[in-house]
């Protein structure tokens, strides 16, 4: 059966746009009260039980019934075992995108990753130190789909970063691994891997379990359970973000072939029924264009299904009185992937303030992001762009202030924090100063 896509179309000045445009954004984040439940209770019985109840969930939801973690611990062995099975074009592209992804991190790490530190004019040291984390998690998805990518774009930023220890966790649902996930975890430098997931696994990876090593932080997509869980453990260990369904935005003037376009809203529209691909263009009739070629490319694609309940559900044209409106309107959606389908990107990139990924340009495709290009694939959704920034290696590192206060540096301060300190009550704080002035003034009551 013929399947068809028909995004809302609307136009900036039809009178019901501003409602129309809303209605078409909403989508609720809230968890199912249902899925909270369940995964409060997997939670709490994993940090109670550890590696039990971790091997009982494993069985109920994967169908692996073994009788030890061990069972589930991926060897080093295993990783290369995978990467040499692989074919070479295979290999060549994992080891390709990790050179790349790893250069692009290292770059970041140079730009913004390093300690520094000055003396003021009385000899006092002030600055900050950058130390990375311990150890991190990272949450790859299995199942339905395997992710290699999203592997590497976890990992590599952790080592890059100084991250002593890597740990991932993937589902394999009825024993099935993937072995380009395994091969991507060899390139990519995966200290220890167990084959579990859900809501199990996060609370394994938040609490530690007689297995498993408490991480840090955990980083990585996931489903429902996987997101509920991430947000019930954050302040025990540190998350990177709670995802929402993906999106893609272009901003078309009309020169870029309509086949292109289309393409790249059904790259995004694939991913799930309720990703969002939104087009914006001041050419109507190359809206009239870019419908035609989704008729025509539509149902040549596996997923066409998925992609057509992705456009009909939330996809959305939209008619512009020009590129400036335009990116206004992007800036108010503020969306995790952003192409500028221009010859001249450069002259519009200036105006977007708010967006996941920015890609500039008619050979840019939103895909290259995802896979190799270097840049971070893991970024925010749902409109949380406007202050948030993708994963990247500071979401790997914490920073300490550095504070030394030379006797000098004492005079000249220690008077001003007495002051404060005095002045909210704190007479311990303000003693402390007082103390190493050269004159020690008597405590005021």
């Amino acid at each position: 059966m013929s399947l068809t896509a028909r995004p809302l179309r609307m136009s900036t000045v039809d009178a019901d746009f501003e409602s129309a445009f809303q209605s078409r954004l909403h989508w609720s984040a809230e968890t199912d009260s249902a899925i909270e439940e369940r995964v409060a209770g997997i939670l709490a019985d994993v940090r109670t039980r550890g590696d039990a109840a971790v091997l009982d969930y494993t069985a109920r939801f994967d169908g692996l019934d073994v009788s030890n973690m061990t069972s589930l611990e991926l060897t080093q062995a295993e990783f290369k075992l995978a990467f040499d099975s692989l074919n070479p074009p295979q290999r060549h592209a994992l080891q390709a995108a990790a050179e790349r992804i790893r250069d692009y991190h290292q770059r970041q790490l140079q730009a913004c990753g390093q300690s520094w530190s000055y003396r003021d004019a009385d000899g006092s040291l002030l600055g900050q130190k950058v130390t990375p984390l311990d150890r991190a998690g990272i949450y790859v998805p299995g199942g339905k789909a395997a992710y290699p990518s999203s592997l590497l774009m976890n990992a590599i930023p952790a080592h890059v970063a100084g991250v002593g220890e890597v740990v991932m966790v993937v589902p394999t649902p009825r024993g099935e691994r993937s072995a380009l996930v395994l091969a991507a975890a060899y390139v990519a430098g995966v200290s220890r891997a167990f084959t579990i997931g859900g809501a199990q696994a996060v609370a394994a990876l938040a609490y530690g379990t007689a297995t498993v090593p408490k991480v840090d932080k955990i980083t990585g997509p996931g489903n429902a359970y996987v997101a509920a869980a991430k947000r019930r453990v954050f302040g025990t260990v540190g998350i990177d973000m709670i995802a929402g369904p993906s999106e893609i935005l272009v901003l078309a003037d009309g020169n870029v072939p309509p086949e292109w376009v289309a393409m790249d809203l059904f790259s995004q529209a694939e991913h799930d029924e309720l990703a969002q691909s939104i087009l914006l263009c001041p050419s109507a009739s190359y809206i009239d264009r870019v419908q035609q070629a989704v008729d025509s490319l539509l149902n040549s694609l596996p997923r066409a299904s998925i992609i057509a309940a992705s456009l009909n559900g939330r996809g959305a044209f939209i008619h512009t009185r020009s590129m400036q409106e335009a990116c206004d309107i992007s800036n108010r959606i503020a969306p995790e992937h952003l192409e500028i389908a221009s010859d001249e990107p450069q002259v519009w990139e200036p105006l977007l303030r708010h967006a996941g990924a920015i890609f500039m340009g008619r050979y840019t495709s939103e895909s290259l992001g995802d896979y190799c290009a270097g840049p971070n694939h893991v970024l925010p959704t749902s409109g949380t762009a406007r202050f948030s920034s993708p994963l990247g290696v500071y979401d790997f590192q914490k920073r300490s202030s550095l504070i030394e206060v030379s006797a000098a540096g004492a005079a000249v301060l220690g008077p001003i924090a007495a002051e404060l300190a005095y002045g909210e009550g704190l007479q311990a704080h303000a003693r402390a100063a007082e103390l190493r002035l050269p004159e020690v003034p008597e405590m005021r009551r």
